[in-house]
């Protein structure tokens, strides 16, 4: 007789076929209930396949060759995870008056930190990962 997959397989599974580096919970939510979603999503925090970004936002995460640890797999790093999980969470944000104007060849200065301004609205999660936070601009 075949065994029913577990809810952890079946979040594996899911993630494995997405190409997403930032997940949202509700993302699990028809597969169980939301304890035992948060439990194994959890779980897979602790065993290095994922990251925990915020509340409720997890990113891909994949083993660092120096350490050993497990570390962000998202294309652009921090910036890069937390612009996805801002646009997944239906927050309509925009580069910064900086960044604009580094990408448009008026200044040399390399933005740095993971800064977005907020088109309209409000946001009140805080996002982070490794000691660096999110910074939001109104």
């Amino acid at each position: 007789m075949r065994r029913q997959p577990t809810l952890r397989q079946k979040i594996e599974k899911r993630i494995s076929a997405k190409r997403d580096a930032v997940f949202l919970t509700r993302e699990f939510a028809d597969l169980s209930g939301e304890r035992q979603v948060l439990r194994t999503l959890r779980k897979l925090v602790d065993d290095g396949k994922l990251v925990r970004l915020g509340y409720g936002v997890y990113g891909r995460a994949e083993q660092s060759r120096l350490s050993g640890k497990p570390i962000l797999a998202a294309r652009g790093g921090f910036i890069g995870a937390s612009r996805e999980a801002l646009t997944k969470l239906g927050v309509a944000w925009e580069p910064t008056e900086w960044e604009t104007a580094y990408n448009q060849g008026r200044s040399t200065q390399v933005p740095i930190n993971a800064v977005v301004r907020l088109k309209k609205g409000r946001f009140s999660r805080h996002l982070k990962y490794g000691g660096h936070d999110l910074v939001l601009e109104r």
